[in-house]
């Protein structure tokens, strides 16, 4: 029998670089945030070994594939001998800074848990996340979260109350960023590579306590310095979404995703259908309530 699972992705409130490490990562202080835009995955018993399917033509299905490797890297650390069937169903653009690949890893260790009657305790769990990518741990829980490290250190934190009933607006221009690049390009903007300690608390300390408006001039990505100096058009969609009353724009992880807030769904309908007579129907949009404190 098949087991499915949703896989969201995310976006970064803040991603605040302090450094080169000496193991070749960037030490990291970053405010990650759920959002409910779904792949989907489905797990079956079968065969011997990996066997992944995907909806997406143009993603790699094989031994590179995260999916693949969270499956391999389950089935070997559970001491399963019988094989998985796996398909996945594309929904969040790639290489958009919105962890859709780091999503669907940590939903085929959780997946697959649960298919083999969870052999694995979610700290084992754990360790395979942080083996397979930075962001993969982040995804074992469903709450926003602190990362530091190289972003491995999750500390799960209450949803917020200033985003309570506020909407995201998702913008993907039709190209992505590479990860790797982005983090090389910072050599170029020293200010960004060594970031200030503590934004991340400032940040967290101003969403808890509800004050949006105060929180909204300490979001960061110390990645924007290098990705809207080589592509401007990022820079253009904020600016645009600011003119047209977003409360807050920045760009998520490594890009390419831009995201703007807005008080309603109303308000992000219109932000949206704004944006779209602007710049054109070929960027992918989505937008969705984020959810906040009780």
């Amino acid at each position: 029998m098949a087991l499915q699972r949703k896989s969201p992705c995310k976006i970064n409130l803040l991603l605040n670089v302090l450094g080169e490490r000496a193991d070749g990562f960037h030490e990291l202080e970053t405010v990650l945030h759920p959002v409910p835009v779904f792949d989907c995955l489905e797990f079956e018993r079968a065969g011997r070994g990996v066997e992944l399917a995907c909806s997406l033509a143009m993603l790699p299905a094989g031994r590179s594939n995260l999916v693949h490797r969270a499956a391999t890297a389950f089935l070997a650390a559970a001491g399963i001998n019988e094989g998985v069937r796996i398909r996945l169903d594309k929904q969040v653009p790639l290489a958009a800074g919105l962890g859709g690949g780091s999503s669907n890893a940590a939903a085929t260790l959780l997946g697959l848990n649960d298919l083999f009657a969870r052999p694995l305790r979610l700290a084992a769990l754990g360790e395979l996340a942080a083996g397979l990518g930075s962001d993969v741990p982040f995804f074992l829980q469903a709450r926003p979260a602190l990362a530091t490290g190289r972003g491995e250190r999750i500390e799960p934190l209450d949803f917020f109350p200033a985003l309570r009933g506020v909407w995201a607006l998702l913008v993907h221009p039709g190209f992505g960023i590479e990860t790797g690049w982005a983090y090389q390009a910072l050599a170029r903007f020293p200010t960004a590579l060594h970031g200030q300690p503590g934004r991340a608390a400032r940040l967290i300390e101003r969403l808890s306590a509800g004050d949006l408006a105060a929180a909204s001039g300490l979001f960061y990505n110390a990645l924007e310095r290098p990705a809207l100096a080589k592509y401007p058009i990022l820079a253009l969609y904020q600016e645009f979404l600011r003119a047209e009353g977003a409360l807050a724009t920045l760009m998520s992880g490594s890009g390419s995703t831009t995201f703007a807030l807005a008080p309603s769904e109303a308000a992000a309908g219109q932000l949206r259908d704004k944006f779209l007579a602007r710049f054109g129907a070929n960027c992918w949009t989505a937008a969705m309530e984020l959810g906040g404190g009780a």
